[in-house]
């Protein structure tokens, strides 16, 4: 896909970070390079706005992670961990990242999108047809699911240039060979 980037462009950036960090973990045994992903997602336009939407754990181990988000720029959301009587967990921002897309759309250019759900397959039809922005999604192409690629005016594939957005902490690791394909 061929899309204009320019200077003037105002660009939101919503961030799955449970989506991000589960795939690069299932597929790569990594964790997620925020910073270059941001690079990518701004591609030297007007940022507005950055948003990681983060479900916080049992044990708080998150403030680093936190620390680290607010020095490249980035706003951390958070929200609590739900454990039902039964001990099922349950952690999703799907709502709360499409209704802040949808909020700031009018004051943005282009909505970048990181993660590779499909349930955000709605919310790019309805900004690219209701607000006209720009839909951007960067995920990993392994593990998105086809229906948002395909919504997308751009689509980012993470998996094409693997070391350039996973941080390792063991450098064995980089070269294992890569899993098979996480399904959605």
């Amino acid at each position: 896909m061929s899309i204009i980037k320019h200077p003037s462009q105002r660009v939101g950036i919503f961030i799955d970070t449970q989506n991000l960090y589960h795939c690069a973990k299932n597929l790569y045994q990594a964790r997620v390079n925020f910073s270059a992903i941001m690079k990518e997602a701004v591609a030297n336009r007007h940022l507005v706005r950055a948003v990681a939407y983060v479900v916080t754990t049992e044990s708080g181990e998150e403030k680093n992670f936190f620390d680290a988000m607010g020095k490249i720029g980035i706003e951390i959301k958070t929200k609590d961990l739900q454990i039902f009587a039964g001990g099922a967990k349950k952690a999703d921002w799907d709502v709360g990242l499409a209704m802040d897309a949808v909020k700031l759309a009018p004051r943005l250019d282009a909505v970048v999108i990181a993660s590779g759900d499909g349930d955000f397959e709605p919310l790019v039809q309805y900004l690219k047809i209701n607000t006209g922005n720009q839909v951007e999604v960067i995920a990993f192409g392994k593990s998105t699911s086809m229906r948002l690629k395909e919504a997308a005016d751009d689509f980012l594939d993470l998996c094409e240039n693997p070391k350039k957005y996973l941080l390792s902490s063991n450098t064995r690791r980089e070269r294992r060979p890569v899993p098979a394909a996480v399904t959605h």
